[in-house]
């Protein structure tokens, strides 16, 4: 991962200083200074369950299962502080999930767990514009000229995500962290985990013009999380009979084929963080327009491009 954030950097520093001419002394780029957000789209989760065929692939696309697809949405707001730089605030919602009946590696199958978890997070990011095309045609332009607000730009940041993990028992989902299914806080177990953790986003976008007012586009990112319990699987099986519910008992170790492999103190999942992967259809309104229109008498001359 980090030589892929390295290869990124270098990549966004040449762009920056092959296209700095392409922006002229206007400042047409303040005429989409501040755009509101919404979108719609899918998640991915990738983490101890659920998977590929195969043994698991770490951070890997190669490890996704379209099965577990599960929904997404978006609201935001995007401040453009530079021609070429932005800052968007996110808060994204929506659903992962994992099962291993999904996939044929032998040993997950049998293991047979799954979850879904209910996600909350909010972000705080900031976005480098590789490429933009934009230009805005006065109300009472009589030519052909069209309005573009095209942009292809990279965004990473920090922000918090609220996690909600469940399992179905007995046709019901029930709330995973306080059955302890690994005894947490229990005598021999490991600590109690918190149903937060922080999350760094990253990614790629895409967006083309409508109008005046309106862009649609597409943005694809993977989020690395610093939490191994959004699936509630982190570490060795415990022993069920110290549990305390019959739900907790059975969603601890669901395994019925192949159950001698799963023994309490026998490996359960493994340490590496969980992550996800968004990708959402995004509409983008600008409400940076009407000041400009105001402030240049209700008209905006010509057309401005970059």
């Amino acid at each position: 991962m980090k030589y892929v954030i390295y290869t990124l950097t270098i990549f966004s520093s040449l762009v920056a200083f092959s296209q700095h001419a392409n922006f002229n002394t206007q400042k047409n780029w303040s005429l989409n200074k501040k755009e509101i957000l919404f979108g719609i789209g899918a998640t991915q989760f990738t983490g101890d369950v659920g998977g590929s065929d195969g043994i698991g692939k770490d951070y890997s696309l190669r490890d996704l299962d379209l099965r577990a697809t599960r929904f997404s949405g978006l609201i935001g707001f995007r401040y453009r502080f530079a021609p070429m730089w932005s800052t968007t605030t996110v808060l994204n919602f929506g659903m992962l999930a994992g099962d291993d009946a999904y996939t044929e590696d032998i040993v997950r199958k049998s293991r047979n767990l799954h979850f879904r978890s209910w996600v909350v997070e909010l972000n705080q990011r900031i976005e480098f514009i590789l490429y933009s095309n934009e230009g805005f045609v006065s109300s009472k332009n009589t030519s052909k000229a069209r309005n573009k607000n095209e942009r292809i730009y990279l965004f990473s940041g920090i922000g918090i995500n609220y996690f909600y993990s469940q399992a179905k028992y007995n046709n019901e989902w029930v709330g995973l962290r306080a059955l302890k299914t690994e005894g947490q806080g229990l005598a021999g177990g490991p600590s109690e985990y918190l149903p937060i953790t922080a999350t760094i986003p990253m990614g790629i976008g895409f967006r083309t013009a409508l109008g005046r007012m309106w862009s649609i586009g597409i943005e694809a990112s993977y989020v690395k999380t610093f939490s191994d319990y959004i699936d509630d699987v982190h570490g060795v099986y415990y022993d069920p009979s110290n549990l305390s519910s019959p739900a907790a008992q059975h969603l601890s170790n669901p395994a019925q084929v192949n159950s001698a492999w799963f023994n309490p103190g026998s490996k359960r999942g493994d340490s590496q963080n969980d992550s996800y992967y968004y990708l959402n259809f995004v509409v983008s309104k600008n409400i940076t327009y009407k000041d400009n229109k105001r402030n240049s008498g209700g008209i905006i001359k010509g057309r401005y491009k970059f």
